[in-house]
């Protein structure tokens, strides 16, 4: 065996995706690439993107292949990144959307954008003659969509933001659990309703109020801020009482998170009557 070939089986698995501009960077040309794909060493999905056989590619590898070959900061954030900390109330079975965070203006390569589509199309080419295999995958895609997110609406970023953790054996940068929340958070009503985010925040009774009082500290939204104390209040965290409110901008006047709710007189935001419903203090309709 090559060394060049010793290199690439030592240094990606079944499922690894590849992408040309690294592999030269590594001493592997175009054509030799070609070379391991008519071997089988390589499977070759779009133009200068490989996979390594064995394994269906899932969006953990191209999270991987884009962190790792490209150099782009991504990173898991909001819901994904709750939920693959155990903070979520349970973790879903099929994922339909991954929440990531990448650089604002970013410019994501065609192949990354494109990754659910095109992995559904390389099992219907390996399903061979099998037409019921076939209409199933054209059917049922196994790939979640991408959920682009930003932390545009903090002032400067921490290293105490982000985490490591482990998604089916690869390293993966993900938001800290207090990042995730006001991810979430920042998220309603429009990509999340306020009951789901809610049932998720009940859970997160263990947030460290020191990053939690930095994070808000550094927001520029103050409907989510509004909302991430509330809900801190809501659920009595214990984390909630040692947050000093005072060093947090909460603006002033009304702001609406649910269309036609009910006002919570504490935070001047609009939220479900259900969540007001048994505290008398908080009465008033928007």
């Amino acid at each position: 065996m090559s060394s060049k070939l010793n290199w690439l089986i030592q240094n990606t698995s079944p499922g690894s995706l590849v992408i040309q501009a690294w592999l030269s960077k590594h001493d592997v040309s175009p054509q030799l690439a070609q070379k391991y794909v008519k071997n089988g060493w390589l499977q070759k999905l779009r133009s200068g993107v490989y996979a390594r056989p064995g394994k269906k590619p899932q969006w953990h590898n191209a999270i991987g292949c884009l962190v790792d070959q490209l150099e782009i900061p991504a990173h898991l954030a909001g819901l994904t990144s709750l939920t693959y900390q155990g903070k979520s109330h349970y973790i879903q079975l099929q994922e339909k959307h991954i929440w990531l965070e990448v650089p604002p203006k970013t410019a994501l390569p065609l192949w990354f954008k494109a990754f659910p589509k095109y992995c559904d199309e390389l099992s219907l080419a390996q399903s061979g003659d099998d037409e019921y295999l076939k209409n199933t995958l054209a059917i049922q895609s196994e790939n979640p969509d991408w959920l682009f997110v930003t932390s545009n609406k903090l002032l400067k970023e921490v290293p105490s933001d982000l985490i490591e953790i482990d998604v089916n054996n690869t390293q993966l940068k993900a938001s800290s659990p207090e990042l995730a929340a006001f991810e979430l958070l920042n998220a309603v009503p429009t990509t999340i309703s306020f009951e789901h985010a809610a049932e998720v925040f009940q859970g997160l009774s263990n947030l460290s109020p020191r990053k939690v009082q930095s994070l808000l500290n550094r927001s520029k939204t103050i409907k989510t801020n509004r909302l991430f104390l509330f809900l801190a209040n809501y659920y009595k965290h214990p984390w909630a009482s040692r947050i000093d409110e005072s060093q947090i901008n909460l603006g002033s006047g009304k702001r609406q998170v649910v269309t036609g709710g009910v006002l919570d007189h504490s935070y001047q935001i609009t939220v479900p009557e259900l969540f007001l419903a048994k505290d008398k203090r908080f009465q008033g309709v928007a």
